[in-house]
């Protein structure tokens, strides 16, 4: 029998079941790809990180990353939960070094700060695809359960990838933001059509002067209907600002 060693980390917080859940399993050269599949989604989590060890000498590990119903090519949180989980375990110092993803190969920090860690991914080069318009973007609003006059006018409906692409939807107000109820099964046949999986809608009405954008953000074609906190939209959100 196969033992594997397998965490849940909460990202993007420092108290318990808050942030957004990750799995990691550290030593995922065992496993074959229908085993992490499987083993995805049984843990349930939006992703799952698998770490392998490098095949070459331009990156230290590599990582692979699954919903629970498909492998993804990039994940922000579960890249922040699997490099915490390395530094817990080998008792890093500061350094820097390589993983490779399903986009390349990129830098990863960990810093050291007193008796835990910070971890700073870096994503890829941003790219910003044609505004969404016409047919696409009748459907988009109306899965969304939004008007015309709900869209912030100052942000186009477009698609940016840093390495999992998102299609960002500004809107005006934060309470049709916290009310949205999306038709998962529609933004789930309209990923088909325009070939990005998730659905990133946020509103720069804010009362904190600390907090610049409220968003959601859904996925339901890879499994995810929505996702707590998602490094890959506000990645490139903070490109498409």
């Amino acid at each position: 029998m196969k033992q594997i060693k397998v965490y849940q980390v909460d990202s993007f917080t420092k108290e318990k079941f808050k942030g957004n859940p990750a799995g990691v399993v550290t030593n995922a050269e065992i496993l074959s790809e229908n085993e992490m599949q499987a083993i995805a989604k049984e843990l349930n989590n939006s992703e799952t990180a698998f770490i392998l060890p490098s095949g070459t000498d331009d990156h230290e590990v590599r990582v692979r990353f699954f919903t629970p119903t498909v492998e993804v090519p990039s994940c922000g949180h579960a890249t922040i939960a699997a490099h915490y989980v390395r530094a817990v375990e080998n008792k890093y110092e500061n350094r820097i070094y390589n993983h490779k993803i399903g986009i390349g190969v990129l830098p990863i920090e960990i810093q050291k700060i007193k008796e835990d860690y910070k971890i700073i991914i870096t994503q890829g080069k941003p790219e910003f695809q044609a505004e969404i318009t016409g047919e696409n973007r009748k459907k988009l609003l109306s899965a969304l359960g939004l008007f015309e006059s709900n869209v912030d006018n100052r942000a186009p409906i477009q698609i940016v990838d840093t390495g999992h692409s998102k299609v960002m939807v500004g809107i005006k107000e934060r309470k049709t933001l916290n009310s949205l109820c999306p038709n998962f099964t529609s933004l789930k046949e309209l990923s088909k059509t325009i070939s990005c999986n998730g659905y990133y809608v946020f509103t720069f009405d804010s009362d904190d002067k600390e907090i610049l954008i409220h968003g959601r953000m859904f996925a339901p074609a890879i499994g995810i209907n929505e996702d707590p906190v998602t490094g890959n939209a506000n990645g490139p959100l903070g490109a498409y600002i």
